[in-house]
């Protein structure tokens, strides 16, 4: 394992060294980063012409710069010497300080588009693969296939349209008409019974209990207010931390396992005593006290397990985990959306943003409301970005799980009598995630890339920002900067890959 990290980042360093090598002179070459101040009518502009050819050295050969630059970067590798040197904008501000601003709202979105893709397109593929040629799998093939064609700046823009202006909107009389309200309850319950399946007696009680529930909470919602007030309640975090502990239980280890469910049961009766324990907390919390607070419901989740867990002690901390996280994420949304009326008075009756990446001067007294600037303001970006690796995510997962249902030792465990969620669970499952993991590293790259694009129509200062402000002029250290973050956490995700490889499949040997 030792020599095949060292080899990997061996071989890392070079492939960083060889293309910044091309980048650097590629840009170098192909730019002017003297036109603007030849055609200036300024009357210094000869001083302003030789301050900024010393500032960028651009009496210096361009591969002579790049190795200038790479001594350097190269500072940026000492640990805690503050040497990092990635040169200076043409502004005269250092990269390394321009960097990290425009490296936050690009973090932050291209992660949660990340996230959000792995999990709803694996998901949605692997249901679309168990219903295979049904009504589910071939609506979302059209939906998957119609937003892998969509182009990300039409996507942005309709999404700033009709979901922005038109839910803001919405929110000035937030009443939902019956109709709609049944509509939307048609619309789920053929997706509920396409993904339950079975026999018609089954699709139509699955089908109508959906349509009856969707409908009737859509009409409770509007009557009370609740787009204007929202939240859980008491009632709603007991229901939804019930539903996780059983959810998690029946998917992992199945509901005969009482171990398991106890175990799902201590952990969300701790989750409801510490909603209901830590209101007051909350309310004085920092983003470094939910964290604590996220870690110890961790340790209560693992513990929970190993006490309890008896012979499948580790599947069972597992779920204990699992459980201790889903209620953690409930918990935390409920309270965020407590916060969402003194958010939604800030910003005159408007939340969702269309432009920036957070609301200029806007400094509220409490964490709960700055994390919804935030998400309100990325929100229809990570949206837009979504759609560019759902579809691929999706396609991947169903393909793959079709191929793996159909192997031999899928029969064979299917011959042995196990229950169908053990074989797909615990066989199929693990084995469609091999080739995703490669995906997961390519698609790293394109929604970088397309990040470009979504930060311009939605005005985002991120890097793709910088990186568009700065290829124009020929501003080249900015770019180099931009390039070399890129370039790494592309670099980097490979090399997670590989590791991941060694994790699901065990006849891959990491040597």
């Amino acid at each position: 394992m030792v020599g095949f990290i060292l080899r990997r980042v061996g071989v890392s360093i070079l492939i960083l060294l060889a293309a910044s090598f091309v980048m650097f002179n590629l840009v170098a070459l192909s730019t002017d980063p003297l036109e603007d101040l030849r055609s200036s009518n300024n009357p210094n502009k000869q001083q302003l012409i030789e301050a900024r050819i010393q500032l960028a050295n651009l009496d210096v050969a361009p591969p002579l710069r790049w190795a200038m630059w790479v001594g350097g970067a190269a500072k940026c590798l000492i640990p805690f010497a503050n040497a990092c040197d990635l040169g200076t904008t043409f502004q005269g501000a250092p990269v390394t300080d321009v960097l990290p601003i425009a490296m936050v709202s690009t973090i932050q979105m291209v992660t949660a588009a990340l996230l959000l893709a792995i999990l709803f397109g694996i998901s949605t593929g692997i249901l679309s693969a168990l219903r295979e040629n049904s009504g589910f799998d071939v609506s979302f093939t059209v939906l998957s296939l119609f937003l892998y064609s969509l182009p990300s700046f039409l996507a942005a823009a309709l999404l700033k349209n009709f979901v922005a202006i038109g839910f803001n909107d919405f929110l000035q009389d937030p009443v939902i008409p019956i109709v709609v309200a049944v509509i939307v309850g048609i619309v789920v319950a053929l997706i509920v019974q396409a993904v339950v399946g079975g026999d018609a007696r089954r699709r139509i009680t699955s089908g109508g209990t959906s349509f009856v529930l969707t409908t009737g909470l859509l009409l409770y919602m509007s009557v009370t207010g609740w787009f204007l007030t929202p939240g859980f309640g008491p009632v709603g975090i007991i229901v939804l931390s019930a539903g996780a502990a059983l959810g998690v239980t029946v998917l992992i280890a199945g509901i005969h396992q009482r171990r398991a469910l106890l175990t799902a049961g201590i952990v969300a009766v701790a989750g409801i005593i510490s909603y209901f324990a830590l209101q007051g907390l909350f309310d004085v919390s920092t983003f470094a006290t939910i964290g604590i607070l996220f870690v110890v419901a961790l340790a209560v989740g693992f513990a929970a397990g190993f006490f309890v867990g008896g012979d499948d002690r580790a599947q069972n901390m597992r779920i204990g985990v699992l459980v201790a996280v889903i209620i953690s994420v409930i918990i935390l949304i409920d309270r965020f959306m407590q916060s969402f009326p003194g958010y939604m008075e800030d910003m005159n009756g408007r939340p969702i943003a269309t432009v920036g990446s957070s609301t200029p001067g806007y400094a509220p007294d409490n964490m709960w409301r700055v994390g919804l600037d935030v998400f309100f303001h990325l929100l229809l970006p990570t949206i837009s970005l979504l759609t560019i690796s759902f579809a691929g995510y999706t396609r991947y997962a169903r393909a793959g799980m079709i191929e793996v249902l159909s192997q031999d030792y899928v029969r064979t465990a299917r011959a042995k009598g196990m229950p169908e969620r053990v074989v797909v669970v615990r066989h199929a499952f693990r084995n469609v995630l091999i080739p995703i993991t490669t995906l997961v590293a390519t698609d790293l790259g394109g929604l970088l890339g397309g990040a470009i694009i979504t930060e311009f129509i939605f005005a985002i200062p991120g890097m793709g920002a910088l990186f568009q402000r700065s290829l124009g002029p020929g501003d080249l250290y900015p770019v180099m900067g931009y390039f070399i973050v890129i370039a790494f956490m592309a670099i980097l995700f490979n090399f997670l890959a590989d590791l991941a490889y060694a994790a699901l499949d065990p006849r891959v040997r990491v040597r």
